[in-house]
């Protein structure tokens, strides 16, 4: 199943998807040093975003939450992509100074944790 949206950072990425239907919290909700959520009320609490096409609605939270993102990438604990359906300034920053690719506009409740999904551009595609 193919999905179009709009490019936030351009780039490519496969592999499973994580997904929230949570605002995350970048800045205090994930550990920049592990990649795990540590947002007691997100249904994603305890889980690691490392190496993942992350999925959520929109971020919330401090503009240090860019910051936090570049973290995650400088300790190699960053999403492969992510993918929102709202994306919001601090998470648009945070992907576009770490070089994550990220699209927005997306139907995000078409995603599925455990699924295997491609980022091309503004394509997303469930394989």
């Amino acid at each position: 199943m193919d999905l179009k949206g709009r490019v936030i950072n351009k780039g490519k990425a496969y592999g499973e998807a994580l997904v929230t239907k949570d605002p995350i919290s970048f800045y205090g909700g994930v550990d920049p040093e592990s990649g795990v959520i540590t947002d007691k009320d997100n249904s994603l609490n305890g889980q690691s975003i490392s190496g993942k096409i992350l999925v959520f609605p929109y971020g919330k939270g401090s503009t240090v939450a860019p910051y936090t993102i570049y973290q995650l990438v400088k300790n190699g604990k960053a999403p492969l992509a992510m993918i929102n359906r709202d994306v919001e300034t601090i998470v648009a920053v945070g992907c576009i100074i770490s070089d994550i690719p990220a699209v927005d506009q997306i139907d995000v409740t078409k995603i599925k944790s455990g699924d295997k999904v491609k980022v091309e551009g503004n394509k997303v595609t469930i394989v």
